[in-house]
């Protein structure tokens, strides 16, 4: 089996997703994991497929034909192996919004090698100020050797008024 990584952007409407599903069945693939969005009319998404081998190529140019009807297939090569042992955190951010604070966040975790796996963001008025509040979600592979509580200290340093949360997601 080959497996797959599709991303897939197009205009949302009913059965967008029922298509895709569609071409994957009729090339005996199977849809192992996805994660998908609507967001301003626009739909993204990023699954992961196994298929046989012999029918790889069929659905891959199954796929690229949905650029007819306006869906944008972007096909990439998918691996079945572990990552390195790390341990997953969830990681809750709540903070002033300012420009730049997604890179800061994100740089500093690239430096103390922790990975991204799942990001949620948003920004929503504060309760009683109305000021801009930023809020992040995150799924975070943390090396081994890094603890909870120097990874805490050094997100805190991004900004006084940052609170940060993180927990064991084991």
């Amino acid at each position: 089996m080959d497996h797959l990584v599709l991303t897939i952007i197009a205009a949302d409407k009913p059965g967008l997703v029922e298509r895709i599903a569609q071409n994957i069945a009729d090339h005996g693939g199977n849809w192992l994991e996805s994660r998908m969005a609507h967001m301003a009319g626009q739909f993204a998404g990023i699954l992961r497929v196994s298929v046989p081998a012999q029918s790889r190529q069929a659905l891959v140019a199954a796929l690229e034909d949905l650029s007819t009807h306006g869906i944008r297939v972007l096909v990439g090569e998918g691996s079945t192996g572990q990552a390195a042992a790390s341990k997953p955190i969830l990681m809750t951010l709540v903070g002033n919004d300012r420009s730049g604070i997604v890179r800061e966040i994100t740089a500093l975790l690239s430096k103390q090698g922790v990975n991204v796996e799942r990001l949620i963001t948003d920004v929503r008025p504060a309760p009683m100020s109305g000021d801009p509040l930023f809020n992040a979600e995150a799924l975070l592979q943390v090396p081994p050797t890094l603890s909870l509580e120097t990874l805490q200290a050094s997100l805190e340093t991004l900004a006084d008024d940052l609170m940060v949360e993180l927990r064991n997601e084991e």
